[in-house]
């Protein structure tokens, strides 16, 4: 199954007070490698960008008044998502007001499988922190870019840091592993031999007193 990267920012945290997506982005992974299918939208929210948020994402009142409204984009939306499985950091924020914006649109809420990683990371490091940056930082994940949340940009972090978080990483020599494979090689009907000559009786009675005066010349 293909999986697909997904991160948005928005005018405030609660869905409950109004607040809209004013950015989405996904990144299509298949077998856990980028491909070239993204997804990506500056979004008109239809209010104003509270002063948290803009300290977060930095996106104008201004600048998203010139863009798409969500119900302009939301079919496109659903269409690259449908069928694949949604890999997302703190996901009941996201599907929350995802969920929102398809049901402002009169659109049925999403049913993709959720993999939250930030879950995930607490899971494998309880007590510890798991947020974007300090994931980065565990797993030595260039983040210099991240100046500002923007959406895309946190979805490539994401997918590197969630290969690491279940350990998909790079091949490596697996010693064990080579070992096992030699025996199996052994053990196949294709191994190596050399065909064995047995010696005629002249050729063993020729040896014997080749040894019988090799031993006088060492001891007399």
């Amino acid at each position: 199954m293909k999986e697909i990267v997904l991160d948005t920012e928005t005018t405030g945290i609660s869905v409950k007070e109004g607040h809209r997506i004013v950015e989405i982005g996904c990144i299509e992974l298949d077998n856990l490698i980028p491909t070239k299918n993204k997804f990506h939208y500056y979004i008109n929210p239809e209010r104003k960008v509270s002063e948290d948020a803009f300290k977060i994402h930095g996106y104008s009142d201004e600048f998203l008044s010139r863009q798409k409204k969500f119900q302009e984009i939301g079919e496109e939306f659903a269409n690259f998502v449908r069928g694949k499985k949604l890999i997302i950091h703190n996901a009941e924020f996201d599907l929350a007001h995802i969920n929102n914006e398809l049901s402002l649109m009169g659109v049925e809420k999403l049913k993709n499988e959720v993999v939250d990683t930030l879950l995930l990371a607490r899971n494998k490091f309880p007590g510890s922190s798991v947020s974007l940056d300090a994931l980065c930082k565990r797993y030595r994940i260039d983040n210099s870019a991240r100046s500002k949340h923007t959406a895309l940009v946190d979805c490539d972090l994401l997918s590197k840091v969630y290969i690491n978080l279940i350990d998909q990483k790079e091949p490596t020599l697996d010693f064990r592993s080579l070992d096992q494979e030699n025996n199996r090689n052994i053990n196949s009907k294709s191994k190596y031999f050399k065909k064995v000559i047995t010696p005629t009786p002249k050729e063993l009675s020729d040896h014997k007193i080749y040894l019988k005066n090799k031993l006088k010349k060492n001891f007399f």
